[in-house]
């Protein structure tokens, strides 16, 4: 069995109405979805063009609604210790969840809730994704330096520092591969939180589509030189997401 370090396994989504937010997105993206058993409970699994790529689930009391990522590593409770000792706080202690894998919750040193997650099989390898699959993500920090430096060193990873007109993204890489990105939130004073990006075939249309099924838009299509399109919204259950076209290279 091969973990990739930092990557990016599995997303998903918490709210007060899972019924309400799967409608939403088979509408948005086309996804399907069905039950599967986990650890002894029905669990409502994503699917895009085949493959499963996240899921559904009830958000907890006091739990806002969000899309949770989960991050690879090998060792879950050596990383979820680590990770502890680095300033993390614990969520979700390391619980095996048959016969998927096994994981653990944390809130990150800034306060942005991540999961680490050990597949029962191999990663998925690096590879481009189509439309419908999730192709990035990021994290919106209160403070990208402290956070850069719990992400390096809990996976791993090293970084390339891209400008910005208002500071400097961080881009984590393992080796020639990417593993996410941190830059300060856009939003002043808001909580961490990180957010992932589906990759789209029309960012304009896509960020249509959601508007007229109620979605709030946070950010309107917007170019990236050199490297794409994106928008940012908020589903109707309150969870937010961005949509993504990169550029043909």
């Amino acid at each position: 069995m091969h973990a990739m370090s930092g990557k990016l396994v599995w997303v998903e989504h918490a709210s007060a109405d899972p019924v309400k937010a799967r409608a939403f997105y088979e509408a948005l993206f086309g996804w399907t979805s069905s039950a599967m058993e986990v650890a002894g409970s029905s669990y409502q699994v994503i699917s895009n063009a085949g493959e499963g790529i996240g899921g559904y689930r009830t958000a907890q009391e006091q739990e806002p609604s969000n899309w949770g990522i989960y991050l690879s590593v090998a060792d879950v409770d050596k990383s979820y210790a680590q990770a502890l000792l680095a300033g993390a706080q614990p969520w979700m202690p390391p619980t095996d969840f048959p016969p998927v894998g096994r994981g653990a919750t944390l809130l990150d040193p800034v306060g942005a809730t991540v999961s680490i997650w050990r597949n029962a099989g191999d990663d998925r390898a690096d590879a481009d994704v189509p439309p419908g699959h999730w192709c990035w993500h990021e994290l919106q920090a209160s403070d990208p330096l402290k956070a850069l430096a719990f992400y390096e060193g809990l996976f791993g990873l090293s970084h390339d520092d891209v400008p910005m007109s208002d500071g400097a993204y961080y881009v984590m890489k393992n080796g020639d591969n990417r593993r996410g990105g941190i830059m300060k939130s856009f939003i002043p004073g808001a909580s961490s939180f990180w957010l992932p990006y589906v990759h789209v075939a029309d960012v304009d249309a896509s960020t249509a589509k959601a508007k007229s099924l109620a979605a709030d838009i946070c950010v309107p299509p917007t170019d990236i030189p050199g490297i794409g399109r994106f928008s940012v919204l908020r589903d109707p259950l309150g969870a937010s997401l961005a949509v993504f076209l990169p550029l043909r290279q």
